[in-house]
């Protein structure tokens, strides 16, 4: 039998993290991998396109009907999607109402004593946005998560993510066993984006482990709740997460404990591919109007 690769996406908020790995697990999947995903995000949309589903009961909200989380049967919470893909979704709290991190947690370890976890062979964690806030560390804080794989762009605030999410792991990195696998460019067609994102890697001390062109395939497949790989098989985008799911499978042990980098590097390496200017001091606070008769 394999051994059990628990990885983990993470990526800044609206960067086509939850798509990104959907597509990517139904590639794994195509290849013979038994997945199992494990959405980490109260939106409860992480396995959306693998069910064709809007979203799916969560572990937190089962829980509260039935009573408790040991009330609950692993059938109850568990559905099998596309390429028998096994879907899962933590849930959180209502909103501005406790830590999302706690469900997070309480339903990994639901799914481990309940045995959800035996004959698989990737277990995924969907996860939202940055890890500024520990309960979204939380697979990463409780060693579950090993292998963790950053999805951003060239815009800056995913870079400020990736760079962010990169301090998350270092902190954790020596206490558990959790890496660093790369980082995911999804394409906004920013300035110089390959380039960008494949110094940031090197920045971080890792590796782009793939760019991933826009293409409007992608948003044709959301429409109707599928996967690129199961809504347009042989179309090029399906073939483009295809080679991410073997590069992601290929990479096992090559992990990395990332060196993340202070705010001035990051709008250095901006500067450097001509993204971002320097400012002149002497016009910071004042307006468009002001600056032209400061000139």
């Amino acid at each position: 039998m394999s051994e059990l690769r628990q990885i983990a996406f993470y990526g800044k908020g609206g960067i086509g993290k939850s798509t990104t790995s959907q597509n990517t697990l139904a590639a794994l999947a195509e290849m013979g991998q038994r997945i199992l995903i494990v959405g980490c995000d109260p939106k409860a949309d992480s396995t959306r396109l693998i069910l064709h589903a809007k979203n799916q009961d969560t572990i937190l909200h089962l829980a509260a009907a039935a009573g408790s989380v040991e009330d609950l049967e692993i059938e109850d919470v568990m559905k099998v999607g596309y390429k028998n893909i096994r879907c899962v979704e933590s849930g959180g709290p209502e909103p501005g109402v406790g830590c999302a991190g706690r469900g997070v947690i309480t339903s990994i370890n639901f799914l481990e004593e309940n045995g959800a976890y035996e004959g698989i062979d990737y277990v995924s964690y969907d996860v939202l946005g940055d890890v500024v806030c520990g309960g979204f560390a939380m697979p990463i804080r409780e060693n579950k998560a090993q292998e963790i794989y950053i999805v951003m762009s060239g815009e800056m605030m995913a870079m400020y993510a990736a760079n962010n999410i990169s301090k998350g792991i270092l902190k954790y990195a020596n206490s558990g066993g959790v890496r660093l696998g790369g980082l995911i460019c999804n394409e906004r067609q920013t300035d110089r984006e390959l380039e960008l994102a494949e110094a940031l890697a090197a920045k971080l001390g890792t590796t782009l482990i793939h760019f991933v062109p826009r293409d409007n395939v992608v948003q044709h497949a959301e429409l109707r709740r599928m996967t690129v790989i199961e809504y347009a098989p042989e179309s090029k985008q399906a073939d483009e997460y295809r080679s991410l799911a073997k590069k992601i499978h290929a990479n096992k042990g090559n992990g990395v404990i990332p060196t993340p980098i202070t705010m001035d590097e990051l709008e250095d390496l901006l500067m450097q591919f001509g993204i971002m200017k320097r400012e002149d001091e002497t016009l910071v606070g004042k307006s468009a109007e002001e600056a032209v008769l400061c000139a």
